[in-house]
C-alpha cells in the first residue's frame, strides 16, 4: 500500500506563510491571505484592499474553513471601517458570502458591533475602526487558544474510547492550521495524538470535488511528519469493512441547536458507515460553530456550488476549455448536483468536542451548556 510514513524531526505548521494577516503599508491597511486554491503547488498570497475583494476570496475558497472564515470576516469589517467604506454594507456582503458557515457571520457581527459601540462612545470613525480591528484580533487570539483546548479534550476522549493508543483516524476535508488561528479542529486532535506517539495512521479522504483532503490535509500531514494515507472518498467503506478505522474525526461549518452537524459533503455517509461498523464518529468544532438559533438540521441552509466544479477538474499547465477554467471530464451540457455540505443527524454523532468540553451523548441540553460556558468565559455569543 502506497502511503506516507511518519518521520521524526522538527514539527512544522502546514505552511510557513500565515493564512491571514493584517498589514498597514503606506498606501493603507490591507488583509493578506494565503490563497488556498494554489496549494499544494505553490504558496501565493492575495492582498485584499476592500470587502468586495475579500468576499470574492471567500466565495472562490481562497480562504476557507469555519474558524478562519470567522476571523477573516471580522478583519473584513475592520478593513471596511479603516478604509472609510460603509461598514454595515460590507458586513452584509461578507456574512452572505458562504451562508452555511455560521462562524463567518459570527465574526462579522462581532467586529460590526465593536465598530458601532466604538462610534457610539467616541463619535469618531477612526476610533470606531480601531475598535473593530481590536475585536478581529481578539477573535484571532481566541481561536488559537480554542484550538489548543479542543486538541486536549479530543485526545482525552480518544484515549477514553480507544485505550492503548495506536489510533487509526479517518478524516474528511481539511481542518488543520489552514482553517484556524491555531492547529485547527479535528486535525488538531490527530496532530496531538501524533505528537504524543499515539497516532498509528491518518486516513485522508481526498474530498471531492475540490480535493481539500488531497491538496490541503495531506499537505499538512506531510509537513507535520504524520503517518498518513490518501484515499478516494468512495474507498472509505472498504476501510471500515477491513477493520482499519478506529475513529472518524471531522470538523463542522454549522451545528444546529439539536446537534445536527453540517460539514463538507461526504461527512454524512461516513457517519452512516461508522454507526454500522461501531466506530466512534466525533465532530470537533469551536462553540462559535454551534448556532442555537437554528433549531435542527432541516433548518440549515446548504450552499449549492457551481456545477463546473463537478464536470471539470483543475490541472496546472493543462489546456483548458471548460466554463470554470478546468479540463472537462463530462459531456458538454451535463448538469451537476454539487452541494457544498451535507447534514448529519445527532443520533449518528458519538460526541461533539469544543474548547469548552465534550457533548456526549449529543443533545440540545448538552450543547446549550457548552455554549453557556463560552459566553460566561468570554462574554460573547456562541452562535
Amino acid at each position: 500500500m502506497a502511503d506516507q510514513q511518519a518521520r521524526t524531526g522538527e514539527d512544522k505548521r502546514a505552511t510557513e506563510v500565515p493564512v491571514v494577516r493584517w498589514e498597514e503599508p503606506p498606501e493603507g491597511p490591507v488583509l493578506v491571505l494565503l490563497d488556498q486554491t494554489r496549494l499544494p503547488s505553490e504558496e501565493v498570497e492575495l492582498v485584499c484592499t476592500d470587502a468586495p475583494a475579500l468576499v470574492e476570496a471567500i466565495r472562490s475558497l481562497a480562504v476557507r474553513g469555519a474558524p478562519l472564515l470567522g476571523i477573516a470576516g471580522a478583519y473584513g469589517v475592520a478593513l471596511a471601517a479603516a478604509r472609510g467604506f460603509d461598514v454595515d454594507e460590507a458586513a452584509q456582503a461578507l456574512a452572505g458570502a458562504r451562508p452555511t458557515a455560521v462562524n463567518l457571520s459570527v465574526g462579522v457581527r462581532r467586529a460590526q458591533e465593536a465598530y458601532h459601540a466604538g462610534l457610539a462612545r467616541s463619535g469618531d470613525a477612526t476610533t470606531a475602526a480601531a475598535a473593530a480591528l481590536a475585536a478581529a484580533r481578539q477573535l484571532h487570539r481566541e481561536d488559537a487558544e480554542a484550538s489548543a483546548r479542543m486538541a486536549e479534550h479530543g485526545l482525552a476522549l480518544l484515549d477514553e474510547l480507544l485505550p492503548g493508543g495506536g489510533h487509526r483516524i479517518l478524516t474528511h476535508c481539511n481542518t488543520g492550521s489552514l482553517v484556524s488561528g491555531g492547529d485547527g479542529t479535528a486535525f488538531a486532535v490527530a496532530l496531538a495524538a501524533h505528537r504524543q506517539g499515539r497516532l498509528r495512521r491518518l486516513w485522508v479522504d481526498e474530498t471531492r470535488p475540490l480535493l481539500q483532503g488531497a491538496r490541503l490535509t495531506a499537505y499538512e500531514a506531510a509537513r507535520s511528519g504524520m503517518a498518513y494515507t490518501l484515499l478516494t472518498d468512495n474507498a472509505a467503506g472498504s476501510l471500515f469493512a477491513a477493520g482499519e478505522v478506529d475513529a472518524v474525526l471531522i470538523g463542522a461549518d454549522r451545528i444546529a441547536a439539536d446537534g445536527s452537524v453540517a460539514n463538507k459533503v461526504g461527512s454524512y455517509p461516513l457517519a452512516v458507515l461508522a454507526r454500522y461498523h461501531h466506530v466512534p464518529f466525533i465532530v470537533v468544532a469551536p462553540v462559535t460553530t454551534v448556532d442555537l438559533g437554528t433549531p435542527d438540521g432541516a433548518s440549515i441552509e446548504v450552499e449549492q456550488r457551481p456545477g463546473y466544479e463537478v464536470t471539470e477538474v483543475m490541472a496546472p499547465q493543462a489546456q483548458v476549455a471548460g466554463a470554470g477554467g478546468g479540463v472537462p471530464v463530462a459531456p458538454l451540457g451535463t448538469q451537476a448536483y454539487n452541494p457544498a455540505f451535507d447534514v448529519t443527524p445527532p443520533e449518528l454523532v458519538t460526541a461533539i468536542v469544543t474548547e469548552e468540553g465534550v457533548a456526549s451523548p449529543v443533545t440540545a441540553e448538552a450543547l446549550a451548556g457548552l455554549c453557556g460556558k463560552g459566553v460566561a468565559g468570554r462574554g460573547v455569543a456562541g452562535g
